[in-house]
């Protein structure tokens, strides 16, 4: 449970403060998401579970996705061994604009293609960029609309104190 803008403090060993822009909302269970990324790997949520999973819809044509990319590659090449999930999902577009996209500005991510945009209508964020923090009960518990600088201490911190958190049921 969010107290005083911390994360389940009591579970956490140094409580992290929940960084501008990203929202503690009213957990619900994440919708299915099941895509194969950019090589034809597949990718499952429901196959995660017990780990927290970052969760964030991109576009190419969209301006603050554009700014944002670069950060969310340093932050996750800064998390990599840090036990946080990431399925970073294209929305509605074909390989080639993401894989020029991508090669320009996060040549390290491998997006999951949404190629016909189901997925993303099933989350239903309310704008691009958009992430989701879900627990490794598979539920969501933090959003965040818009750009965020994603690779700054106070997110990266965030981010790794969330990924040791065990389940926890409500």
């Amino acid at each position: 449970m969010l107290t005083g803008g911390f994360v389940w403090a009591e579970d956490i060993s140094s409580a992290s403060a929940i960084p501008k822009g990203i929202l503690s909302i009213t957990a619900y269970p994440a919708p299915s998401l099941e895509l194969n990324d950019i090589d034809g790997n597949p990718f499952s949520l429901a196959q995660k579970k017990g780990h927290w999973i970052f969760v964030h819809f991109w576009a190419s044509w969209c301006g603050p996705c554009r700014r944002e990319m670069p950060a969310i590659q340093n932050m996750v090449e800064k998390l990599k061994t840090s036990q946080l999930v990431f399925a970073i999902v294209n929305t509605a577009e074909n390989e080639d604009t993401v894989f020029t996209f991508l090669g320009l500005l996060a040549p390290d991510i491998v997006s999951l293609m949404d190629l016909d945009g189901q997925v993303t209508e099933a989350w239903q964020p309310r704008g691009l960029p958009s992430t989701y923090l879900v627990d490794p009960d598979g539920i969501v518990r933090y959003q965040a609309l818009g750009g965020r600088p994603w690779d700054e201490e106070a997110y990266l911190r965030f981010l790794e104190a969330l990924s040791v958190q065990p389940a926890r049921k409500n």
